[in-house]
């Protein structure tokens, strides 16, 4: 678990941590990508009920870890799946229904979308990437605060779940927060299930 002294602006810690996060993923990235794949899968389906919830899951990109095998479980077992859209910087994510198999286009900063003429959806539970998280559902992100706003608009008119993605060894002692940061509902890594709001079920 990475530790960073306090010395500075909160937009400073987390540049930061940042860096150390990134360095730190790609370590844990290469020494157990597929192995933390199958078991994030499997947690995910103990854990989500498929046909209850409609689910926005991602694409990873780099070291992110893959939530793919997941998704495609979900997906066999009813669950409607969408994946984000980057529609315009500063904005809201969008998401647009996925199956897979389907073709997907390339869209801005190295993301993948589903096709445009793929149906939009509003999920109610979102699986999110990240950089570290803390023991009191903290996120960090990749600092563009696309999932920060998505959720926060959300939550505004609707009961929905946000649920950090991530290998285990991601959590740090404090995940630096400002008003802007939403909170997670739950994280689940590739060796547990961490719940932050009790009341909420998946």
């Amino acid at each position: 678990m990475s530790t960073i002294s306090k010395t500075a602006s909160v937009a400073d810690l987390k540049a930061a941590l940042r860096r150390v996060e990134i360095a730190r993923r790609r370590k844990i990235h290469a020494a157990r990508k597929v192995q933390a794949a199958a078991a994030l899968a499997q947690r995910i389906a103990e854990g989500i009920a498929p046909q209850e919830n409609k689910i926005a899951g991602y694409w990873p990109l780099g070291d992110e870890i893959d939530c793919r095998p997941a998704l495609e479980a979900l997906r066999a077992r009813g669950a409607e799946v969408s994946l984000p859209v980057v529609a315009r910087q500063g904005h809201v994510l969008l998401f647009r229904v996925w199956t897979p198999g389907d073709q997907l286009v390339s869209g801005p900063f190295g993301t993948v979308h589903p096709n445009p003429r793929a149906a939009m959806v509003t999920p109610n539970l979102l699986l999110l990437p990240l950089l570290a998280f803390d023991a009191l559902g903290h996120r960090l992100g990749y600092g563009g605060g696309y999932y920060d706003r998505t959720v926060a608009a959300l939550r505004k008119d609707r009961n929905i779940q946000a649920v950090g993605i991530a290998y285990d060894d991601q959590e740090v002692e404090t995940v630096p927060t400002d008003d802007n940061d939403q909170p997670l509902d739950a994280i689940i890594t590739d060796r547990r299930t961490m719940w932050f709001k009790q009341a909420h079920q998946l």
